[in-house]
Formats: structure tokens, C-alpha cells, sequence
């Protein structure tokens, strides 16, 4: 074995399934933030977050005054792959958005 691993009590091996898949969730868990803007309409706006996330009127309304009123909301929490189609549609308009994990 090389001298890499003479310095760790656990070899690779040995982790335990529970902590990759601990690690696996926050690799993977990220989040679309959509910020304010003083050029898109409500409607534009409630119409690219039903697209992106196909979800209903009622929520992307809400989605949408939050970000009015706050300056910025999260929209979407996934997958990295599903926050960058969802970043991706939004910004089709012209939207600013974010992705964090």
C-alpha cells in the first residue's frame, strides 16, 4: 500500500454506505435562486417559472412576488442536471438566476 494511505485509520473501503450517500445527496443537492429585475412584466415572469418548473398559477404567482419583494427567491431545489434546465429556461427571457449547493 502506498504511503498515501499509512496516515489513515480507514481504508476506502471502509467507509460505510451511509456516509456516501450523505456525500452523494450534497454533491447533488443544489438550488435555483431568481432575482429581481426592473424590466420583466409579472406575467413574463409567472409564465417562465410555470415553464421551468411546471408547477401552478398560484405558485409561480407567489414565487414572483417574492422575488418582487425580496429582490430574490428560490424556485427550484434538485439535482445539479435539473437546476441547470431550470436556470437555463428561465434565463430564455432575459432572467437573472443563480444556482447554489
Amino acid at each position: 500500500m502506498s504511503a498515501f494511505f499509512d496516515n489513515i485509520e480507514e481504508s476506502p473501503d471502509e467507509i460505510k454506505t451511509e456516509e456516501l450517500e450523505t456525500i452523494d445527496e450534497i454533491a447533488t443537492s443544489a438550488r435555483v435562486l431568481l432575482f429581481n429585475d426592473e424590466w420583466h412584466t409579472f406575467e413574463e415572469v409567472i409564465g417562465q417559472i410555470i415553464k421551468a418548473i411546471h408547477c401552478t398559477s398560484e405558485k409561480a404567482e407567489a414565487l414572483t412576488i417574492e422575488v418582487h419583494t425580496k429582490g430574490k427567491a428560490m424556485v427550484f431545489e434538485g439535482d445539479m442536471n435539473e437546476c441547470l434546465r431550470v436556470s437555463a429556461v428561465l434565463e430564455e427571457i432575459g432572467l437573472h438566476t443563480q444556482i447554489e449547493y
